[in-house]
């Protein structure tokens, strides 16, 4: 976004932060219960930034989710888990911002050659809510095997299968719901931006 606009960033980064908070605070609005399963939407939220922002903007929105995620496991942990594993930086904040990299780097290499937006901006939405699940589970298995008996009731042998099979449940859906979500605000809304600019 060209400097002259910098007003706008701001009021469009002001914005999103605005909706992660609500997004981490209120129910049905960043987690969506599907049966068993409980949907995370904020990925798209970051993902949605970054196509807006750009890269560095959309890691800043990933960076706030991330924070949040930090913060509420000492004050309003949204699980027994989360006081264990989400006060660890690396595994709150680190991933989060990883999103808006990984997705703003795949748009930027996908606009060249792909000339549908839609689509650039699908696989990238795939690939940055991917990057946090993975890295999240990836990582608290790094960091939390020893510990498997007490977080997941389950011996450290069988912590990794299980940890993947988290991945099907939930990363799975998760990445094919930003894949399809995704295009459908950030490219209205892109066009929208670019008559302002």
């Amino acid at each position: 976004m060209p400097k002259k606009n910098n007003t706008l960033r701001l009021n469009l980064l002001a914005m999103f932060i605005a909706i992660i908070i609500l997004q981490t605070s209120i129910p049905l609005i960043g987690y969506i219960p599907i049966g068993p399963l409980s949907i995370t939407i904020i990925p798209a939220t970051v993902v949605i930034a970054t196509v807006l922002l750009g890269t560095v903007d959309g890691a800043i929105i990933g960076g706030v989710w991330g924070v949040i995620t930090f913060i509420r496991a000492y004050i309003w942990p949204t699980s027994p888990l989360a006081t264990i594993v989400f006060v660890n930086p690396i595994v709150s904040v680190f991933p989060r911002i990883m999103i808006g990299l990984v997705a703003g780097w795949a748009y930027m290499a996908l606009q060249k050659r792909i000339k549908r937006q839609s689509l650039s901006v699908s696989i990238a939405a795939i690939l940055g809510s991917l990057t946090n699940t993975i890295l999240v589970l990836g990582l608290i298995y790094v960091f939390y095997k020893a510990k498997a008996p007490q977080l997941y009731q389950i011996n450290m042998e069988k912590l990794l299968p299980y940890l993947i099979g988290v991945v099907g449940t939930n990363g799975i859906p998760e990445a094919i719901f930003s894949g399809v979500v995704t295009p459908l605000i950030a490219v209205p809304l892109s066009r929208v931006i670019k008559r302002r600019t």
